[in-house]
């Protein structure tokens, strides 16, 4: 009998390893929760290598995996006015290791181009933060015979219909900026859509195409190497890389501005917990004076905002570019 009485005192000891060893489990649970990143992290954009979002999210990329403590690595995925890579990003697992780097200007005008898109930027996505925005500028042929934006619509008004302009896609700033140029001032130009800058721009240079608005950051090599001409900025200001380059509203063509803005977004679902981890690190990023003036010699400006302040940028982008498309009457095809 003596030997039975230990019984309950065993089941009490065996309990209460029990109870030790759930309560490690919930623990290291917990832990591993907190450990966030502990595997690399994939950063998805919707346009190829070498174009502005593609040197701006690796600049970020980089600068994040040093703070995070883990690899980022961005995977392009070009096409549909950025509809492939923003809706591989919204299908992702909600759990902060795949982001979507957006160029939301370009974002806005594509969901009101197309209007079945598989994913949108202001319903399946949480905003990180703002990264900041890289003008675009409009660039013509160094062989070109103009000098300024005057004697440019002189010399296309000249021929009509026998010159054309390149853009970044259908659907695309690149592509909306054109349009409107094009229509303000009563030219008859034909449009050739590319899959990005670095698909475009030799054909700017080699003058089959007449003009293009592209990103500063993309075209800046070739400017520099004297087969590209910047003839006005788009953004609402000049830039402070190109002091000598005038806006178009100074060049005397009105409403045909774009600051093209840039953010980091997550696929809807992402806990707060990942969401504030990201930012922090973000914040860090942006700010660290050495990258805002690596990118400022690239024509990009950085300028942090929270993740709700980009979510009303983005709201209030969309509701613009969709005025602006609407009244342009432009379409995907």
């Amino acid at each position: 009998m003596k030997a039975f009485s230990t019984y309950p005192k065993a089941l009490s000891v065996l309990g209460g390893l029990r109870c030790l060893v759930a309560g490690a489990g919930l623990a290291l649970s917990m832990g591993a929760q907190a450990a966030y990143p502990d595997k690399p992290i994939q950063v998805i954009i919707s346009f190829p290598p070498a174009g502005a979002t593609d040197v701006l999210a690796r600049a970020v990329g980089q600068r994040l995996a040093v703070e995070l403590g883990q690899s980022v690595v961005v995977e392009n995925r070009p096409g549909a006015g950025g509809a492939i890579g923003l809706s591989g990003a919204a299908r992702a697992a909600p759990n902060g290791y795949t982001l979507y780097f957006a160029a939301t200007t370009n974002q806005a005008i594509a969901a009101s181009i197309y209007k079945d898109q598989a994913a949108s930027l202001t319903k399946d996505f949480i905003p990180i933060g703002l990264i900041g925005f890289v003008p675009h500028a409009l660039v013509v042929p160094a062989t070109l015979p103009v000098n300024n934006v005057t004697e440019l619509l002189a010399y296309l008004k000249a021929k009509p219909g026998e010159f054309n302009y390149a853009s970044q896609g259908v659907g695309t700033l690149s592509h909306l900026e054109s349009e409107l140029f094009v229509a303000q001032n009563g030219l008859k130009m034909t449009h050739v859509p590319y899959k990005g800058s670095v698909q475009a721009l030799p054909d700017v240079v080699n003058g089959a195409a007449s003009m293009m608005f592209d990103s500063v950051t993309g075209s800046m090599p070739l400017a520099k190497g004297k087969k590209l001409k910047y003839l006005a900025v788009a953004s609402s200001s000049r830039v402070s890389l190109l002091p000598d380059v005038p806006t178009l509203a100074e060049a005397g063509v009105k409403n045909v501005v774009a600051d093209n803005r840039f953010g980091l977004f997550a696929p809807k679902g992402t806990s707060p917990q990942i969401i504030d981890t990201l930012a922090v690190a973000l914040k860090r990023v942006i700010n660290d004076p050495d990258l805002k003036k690596s990118m400022a010699a690239q024509g990009a400006e950085m300028r942090y905002a929270t993740g709700p302040e980009l979510g009303k940028i983005v709201a209030d982008e969309h509701e613009y570019w969709g005025g602006v498309v609407k009244a342009a009457n432009i379409s995907a095809q």
